[in-house]
Parts: C-alpha cells; structure tokens; sequence
C-alpha cells in the first residue's frame, strides 16, 4: 500500500520527483568519487605515490607553459608590426622559437603527464575489478540464486572501464582545465584591466553552470541505457547458455522477441542522449562565442584609441579561443566523467553488499585432508524465507567413516542440508558440527576444502577435460590427475579422443554426455581427496545401466570417508548405514535398509513403489556392484 502511494504522489509531481532523482544522483556521484580516492593513493604502494606527485608537478608545468604562449605570440605580432630594420629579423625570430619551445614543452609536459599517471590509473581499476570479483564469490547463495550473470558481467566491464574514463579524464582535464582558466583570469586583469578578466571568469561561470545543469538533467537518459542494456544482455546470455531448451521448443522468434524488445528501449534512450548531447553544443557554443565577441569588441576599441597593440588585440582572441578548446572539451568530459559515475556506482554497490556467511574473529582452520569426519545435525531448522521453514528440527549423527542417505520426495530438504554442511547458508536454529565443532566457528575455506561434492547437475568449465578434472586440486601433476580419471573410468574414454585430456568440453561441458560429465566430477573430486564426501542425487539424470557403471566409481570414492547420499533411486542407497527419510523437512523414518523394509512404512511404499516402475521397464534389481577398485585412503 505504501509502495503504492509513493509511485502515485511521484506521478502526481514530477517536478519532486525529477528533484528527488537529481539529489539522489549527486549523493550517489559523490559517494562513489569518495569510494575511489584511497586508490588514487594506495597504501603500502610508495611508487604509485611518487608516480601520483610527479604526474600532479607535470599538469601543472603543461598548464603554466600553456598560459604562456599567448603572450610569446603576442609580442611577435608587436614586433613584426613595428617593422625596425635592426629588430626585423633577429627579435621576431627570437621570440618565434621561444614561442615554438614553449608550445613543445606544454605539449611534452602533458603527455609526460599522462604517461606516468597510465600506472595509477590502469592498477586503480585493475584492483576494483579484482575486488568486484572476490566479493561476487564471497557473496551467499542466497545472492547467486537471484542475480542475473550478463548483467553483473557488465556492471564489472563498465565499471572497470568507468573507472579509468573517470581517472584519465576528471583528475588530469577538469582540473587541469581549472588551474588554465585560473591562471589566463589573472594573466588578463595583470595585463589589462578587470573587466576583461571578469567576462572571461562570468562567460566560463555560466558555460561550466549550463554544462553540468544540462548534463545532470541528461543522466537518466544514460541511466535507462545502461539499465536497458543490462537488461538486453542478461536476456542473450540466458537466451544462449539455454541453447537446447530454446530449440527444444522451436522457440527462436520469441526470443529474438524479447531481446529486440530490450534493444528498442535502448534504442529509444540513447537517441534521447544524442539529441540532448546535440543541444548541449549549440548551448556551449552561444555562450563562448557571445563572450568571445564581447571582449574583442573590447579590445579593437582599445586598439583604435591607441591604448592597446594590435599584439595585444590578438592575445585577448588567442586567450579566449584557447580556453575555448578544453572548454569545448569540458562538456565531453563531463558527460564521460558523469558516465564513468554511474557505471562506478552500480559496481561499487555491489561491493557494499553485505556478506551474509562470514568467518567470526579466530575461526578454527579445519585440516582438509585426515581421518574420516564426523557429522552431526542437531535439532536444525532452517528457513530461506520467513514464512516457509524447509527444515523442522533435523538430527542425525553420522560417525566417521559412515555412509548416511537422505532420500524423500522433491522438496523435503534434503539438498538444503547439504548446501548448510557447506554453509552456504546459516541454520536459522541449532547446529551443524563437524568433529564436535560448529560450523560457524570454523573458517569457510577450510571446511569445504574438507568437503567434495559430485552434485546432481555436473557444470563444467568451457575448458579443457584435463582442466577440469585439475579443477579439484590446482597445481596437481598430470600423473595424478590421469590416476584420478582412472578411478573414475574416464581414463580410457579420454585417451579414445583426438586431442585427449586436451579436449574442450564447450559451455557447461555439453559437448559431454550425461554420464561422461558425471565421470569428470567424480574424478576430480577423487583428486581433491576430502575428508567428507556429499553424493547429491549424482545419478539421478542417468539411465540405469550408465547408472551401474558409474555406481563402482561413486563407491570407490566414498570408501574411507564420511559419506552423505542424497538419492532419488533407493536401489543406490541399500548399503547405506543409515537411511533418513524426510518428509516436509522432517525425519519420519531412519533406518537400514532391511530394518526399514520390515518396519512397512513410508519407505517400504517407496521401495515398492520404484521396484512395480522397475519391473514396468525390466530394470527391476539392477546393482551398482561390488567394490572393484580402490583408491587411497585419507591422509592421516
């Protein structure tokens, strides 16, 4: 309801409203420019310091040697008009190469500039970049489960690139072109008298008032474009990474639909931003060329009653028409620098999202490799919203070493208890321990380095399968990786190939089968060889005979570990030293599996449920097998 009123009392007044969003924009500008300032002088970076004071010194002496042609140039006019034999030649020429050595060192004072400050810039947005990065990955599930990938990957790149427009062109051209309008001011009431200094001041006053009113006024033009374009690319990319579903459905024209749809409103705003930008120039130049016009008036005056040179005369034009071209430039640059604001402020503001999971002071460093862990859930409830509690008042023990599986319907929790053994999120009551310690006093990095999944839905990396399976353990050598695939029954399928380990496996490894994917998670977490091992319904997308061969690598893998068995199939999950069955997020029956058969409950119906499905297919009593190979036990 108050949502409501608001949208209305806005729609009522647009002028607030247009006031409230301009306010709020200058706040966020401000706070952004606040956010970069301890980049510009990084600490613990003394080089990027002396590169900072040394590019300041160099912007300086660009801008005083910039002030002072004019008044070389002038002098060589007076010279030449004088027409004495005995100056002709030898002053003129003087004053000419002065003036061209000056000119040279404005110009080489700027780019020497530029050059040294190139480090700061391009280390400050690399640095941002990075830290966007590792926030995104510090950020909860909770975050991931609601972002949208193409848009985040664009708020970084034109954050990174906001960055550097922002640096190269607000800390080394407005303020360069500041100290310009200071410094040619002074030099023209030096020269001449007030009134010529305070037309420039007043003319330059308004130009600049008029460009960034003007310009501010622009920025939700610029605002819907990013937003839109945002919006455009997070349709292609899901649009893409969903190659198959789209052509599954025969699909093409509705999504070439919704993304022309977010292209059009793009469209739409940035032809509002040209339009504008185009009245933006016919505005700036009224202003300089009134301005222009009066002092030169001024100064012709001055030259036809004799109290000023025809040298003079030009310098009052070449002042003003060169304070005229970074001028020019200001309204660009303030454009770009407002741009590189907004684009700032969207990746900025990510970094000020809260991490949920965070490590408390003195966290424990959980060993990833050692004796089998113990696992215990007590009394867990858990809720991501709320009005829906997912899990009500879970406990279980699993000792070291033991296999426990989770098995229910769609729903019931069991992949929650999973994500909470990572602490991908927090119990909203009691707690998860592992060896008789919290998870919560145990640092994140090292509790899941303890843990390795082979998850329901295996998503690979768009690299190489040799990559792949090194993903479980970086910096891991080729012997051991090929052992690990080995285990896996990868090994021989893999060497099968034209390019072998080397082998891209395309976007989220669909290049691969079902089972072959499978088989590559499988080995690189034999290759991570973790204390604790999750199996998250890891067959559950397989046929049953890929299933059975796949079954010899899962069991190898869970030997000498504490296993945790999410299964939709019970036939996977017999040997089990405990069966869970949840209901609605409870435990309603726990049990091995022949106790549980004769206690004729909830998991006998299901058993008998899924053999009348097997034996409808005549699949009915396939077994994964037994044991056939091993792999080494945890390090102690």
């Amino acid at each position: 309801m108050s949502r409501h009123m608001t949208r209305s009392a806005h729609s009522a007044n647009p002028q607030a409203a247009a006031t409230a969003a301009a306010k709020q924009s200058t706040r966020g500008s401000f706070a952004t420019i606040i956010s970069l300032l301890p980049y510009l002088w990084p600490k613990h970076e003394l080089a990027l310091r002396v590169r900072l004071v040394l590019a300041t010194i160099a912007m300086v002496l660009a801008k005083v040697a910039t002030v002072y042609v004019p008044i070389l140039y002038s002098h060589a006019v007076d010279a030449l008009a004088h027409n004495k034999a005995d100056v002709a030649i030898v002053v003129p020429a003087a004053i000419i190469v002065a003036y061209a050595g000056v000119r040279i060192a404005a110009a080489a004072f700027g780019e020497l500039r530029d050059a040294i400050f190139a480090a700061v810039q391009m280390r400050a947005s690399r640095v941002v970049a990075r830290q966007t990065f590792e926030h995104l990955h510090g950020l909860s599930m909770r975050f991931h489960l609601d972002r949208q990938t193409g848009g985040l990957s664009n708020i970084i790149l034109r954050g990174t690139l906001g960055i550097q427009n922002v640096l190269r062109l607000a800390t080394f051209n407005v303020l360069p072109t500041m100290i310009e309008l200071l410094l040619t001011v002074g030099m023209l009431w030096y020269l001449f008298n007030v009134w010529y200094a305070l037309i420039t001041f007043v003319a330059v006053s308004f130009y600049m008032a008029f460009t960034f009113t003007f310009t501010a006024w622009r920025t939700k033009f610029r605002r819907q474009m990013n937003e839109t374009d945002n919006e455009a690319q997070t349709k292609a990319i899901d649009s893409l990474l969903n190659f198959e579903t789209v052509k599954y459905f025969g699909n093409e024209e509705h999504e070439s639909r919704r993304f022309d749809e977010s292209l059009a409103r793009y469209e739409t705003a940035s032809v509002k931003s040209q339009v504008s930008l185009n009245a933006l120039n016919i505005g700036q130049a009224i202003i300089i060329s009134a301005a222009l016009a009066v002092m030169m008036l001024m100064a012709a005056y001055g030259v036809a009653h004799k109290t000023m040179t025809v040298g003079q005369f030009v310098l009052v034009n070449t002042y003003l028409m060169q304070l005229y071209v970074p001028l020019n430039f200001l309204g660009f640059v303030y454009l770009q620098v407002n741009q590189g604001l907004i684009d700032m402020e969207q990746m900025f503001s990510l970094l000020r999202v809260d991490h949920e999971i965070t490590d408390k002071p003195g966290a424990m460093v959980l060993a990833p490799q050692g004796p089998p862990a113990e696992i215990r859930f007590e009394d867990v409830h858990f809720s991501y919203n709320p009005d829906r509690e997912i899990l009500k008042g879970i406990s279980f023990t699993a000792a070291p070493g033991q296999k426990i599986a989770l098995v229910g319907p769609t729903g019931s929790g069991k992949s929650t208890i999973s994500r909470l053994m990572f602490r991908f999120y927090d119990t909203t009551r009691g707690a998860v321990l592992v060896d008789d310690v919290n998870v919560k006093d145990i640092t994140q990095h090292s509790l899941r380095a303890a843990i390795g999944v082979v998850p329901q839905d295996t998503v690979l990396f768009n690299d190489t399968i040799y990559y792949n399976i090194a993903y479980g353990k970086p910096g891991s050598t080729k012997t051991e990786i090929e052992q690990a695939a080995r285990l896996a029954q990868i090994h021989d399928f893999i060497v099968s190939l034209p390019q072998g380990y080397k082998t891209k496996v395309g976007e989220r490894g669909l290049k691969l089968s079902g089972g072959e994917k499978q088989r590559v998670a499988i080995a690189r977490t034999i290759l991570k060889n973790p204390r604790i091992l999750i199996l998250d319904e890891a067959t559950s997308a397989l046929d049953t005979a890929t299933e059975q061969e796949i079954g010899v690598a899962l069991r190898s893998i869970a030997t000498h570990r504490t296993t945790l068995v999410i299964a939709h199939r019970l036939s996977t999950v017999t040997d089990a030293d405990e069966i869970l069955v949840l209901r609605e997020g409870e435990i309603v029956e726990r049990g091995s599996h022949v106790a549980l058969l004769e206690a004729d409950g909830v998991y006998a119906a299901m058993w008998a449920a899924q053999v009348e499905l097997e034996e409808a297919a005549g699949t009915v009593g396939v077994d994964a097998g037994k044991l056939e190979q091993s792999v080494p036990e945890p390090a102690q």
